[in-house]
């Protein structure tokens, strides 16, 4: 962004490292908080958040002039809310400057302009959503927290308040480590960066680790020295056989294993991988707690996750901090392997979805139906939802950029099938489901979104 003129009451769009350009207005910063040497910034007050950056000059823009454009290359729903609320604190203003201006007829003209509203005026909560919940203790942790741009360029984050009254809460000083940086992976690393937590991270693909080591985390050379040196480690990893391995293997998690370390495994796994890896992090003494995720590389990235638990109660607790950085809420839900059957059923009926709305998009074409209208219309309807929005998006666009891989979700189904006939209990409609996602695979949409399972019904 190049750089421009501006001053405190200023609205503009403020870029924070690899974040999208975001709607925000110069204010004063605290004065207990100082300015960071050699470098051209303002202080910001961002919209939609309780968040506050230090941002260089070059990564700001006006906001008028450059509205439209950030309109069009930004996406999703807190964005929309952030610029609603941008929107909502111009109306506020100019109302108060015409109350102003009827209270002063007749009278002397006021000495100075009226004031925009700065970050402690009681006015400031009109840019909140009415219909946003309160911050609760489980409220995505980087709505709670100061964000400052060092002079290193790297970020890092402070607590805004450590006190239970506003929900904040302050990172927990346990080592944490975590393994695989995936799609996944990679989005809750960052935020738990972002938060203040001391990360370890290991890849098998190194390079991956490198960005992350920019931002402030250590580098671990084997799954066994992550394990060894922290308190807490956690997985992400694409399967069952890689979960296992990363434990079991050579150099594997198990080796650093002693009494009172905690490893957490978050990868989308079968009820009996879980068991196994339980009773072998158990047998050295550790604590096991597994807690699989639900959502996509976008809410990864946003913070916005929910998280699935099970097992070891204190280690749910011991990881709340963690939680919050990475999730929007968690649920605990009893002893090892309910979280895994959980998010079976819950990406069994993610997939058999997908692949049925890919089904009737392609029927509307067979029947010279518009795709863009039949998306129209069901975005109007009971089934509307975001999920549904960009997928069809996607699909009409030609655009099969990895959110969630094709691969994953086929193997999800094929677990849930797995499961089901273990119990006894018929899958039918995921059992066809799984048919055209093998059938996607065979077509090399593997590393494909899930969307791309459209492809199965074209060729």
């Amino acid at each position: 962004m190049a750089a421009v003129h501006l001053r405190i009451g200023d609205l503009v769009w403020g870029k924070l490292g690899r974040y999208p350009p975001w709607p925000g207005k110069i204010v004063s910063p605290p004065k207990d908080l100082k300015k960071p040497r050699g470098k051209k910034c303002h202080f910001v007050k961002f919209f939609g958040t309780e968040d506050h950056a230090w941002i260089k000059v070059e990564q700001l823009k006006p906001y008028h002039p450059h509205k439209e454009e950030m309109i069009k290359i930004n996406k999703g729903k807190r964005f929309q809310q952030a610029v609603d609320a941008v929107e909502d604190f111009l109306k506020k203003a100019k109302g108060k400057e015409q109350d102003c201006k009827g209270d002063s007829k007749g009278k002397k003209a006021p000495s100075k302009p009226l004031k925009i509203l700065e970050e402690d005026d009681e006015d400031l909560s009109a840019l909140r959503d009415p219909s946003e919940k309160p911050a609760s203790s489980m409220e995505p942790i980087s709505k709670r927290l100061k964000i400052i741009e060092e002079v290193t360029g790297s970020t890092s984050i402070q607590a805004a308040d450590s006190t239970a009254i506003n929900g904040s809460i302050t990172p927990t000083d346990k080592r944490i480590g975590f393994l695989g940086l995936g799609l996944m992976g990679s989005g809750i690393v960052s935020n738990l960066l972002k938060m203040g937590h001391v990360v370890t991270v290991w890849n098998r693909t190194a390079e991956k680790c490198d960005l992350f080591i920019q931002e402030g985390a250590r580098l671990g050379r084997t799954p066994a020295e992550v394990a060894s040196m922290c308190d807490i480690t956690f997985s992400c990893v694409s399967d069952p056989k890689a979960a296992r391995d990363l434990v079991l293997g050579p150099s594997g998690v198990l080796q650093g294993i002693r009494p009172g370390k905690c490893y957490i495994e978050m990868s989308t796994v079968d009820p009996e991988t879980i068991t196994e890896l339980s009773q072998v992090i158990t047998s050295r003494g550790g604590r096991f707690l597994e807690a699989p995720v639900a959502g996509s590389q976008q809410l990864s990235n946003d913070g916005m996750l929910v998280i699935l638990a099970a097992g070891d109660r204190t280690v749910y607790e011991d990881c709340s901090s963690c939680f919050q950085a990475m999730g929007k809420t968690s649920f605990f839900l009893g002893e090892a392997g309910n979280a895994a059957r959980m998010m079976l059923i819950l990406n069994m009926v993610q997939g058999s979805f997908m692949a049925t709305i890919a089904e009737g998009l392609t029927l509307a074409q067979a029947t010279g139906q518009s795709q863009q209208t039949f998306l129209d219309i069901l975005c109007q309807g009971q089934m509307a939802s975001t999920f549904v929005d960009q997928k069809c998006q996607n699909i009409l666009q030609g655009n099969f950029k990895p959110d969630y891989y094709l691969k994953h979700i086929q193997k999800d189904l094929r677990l849930a099938i797995s499961m089901g006939d273990m119990a006894n209990h018929p899958t039918p409609m995921a059992a066809a489901a799984n048919e055209v996602y093998k059938r996607a695979k065979a077509l090399d949409q593997s590393d494909n979104d899930i969307s791309a399972v459209y492809r199965a019904y074209i060729h």
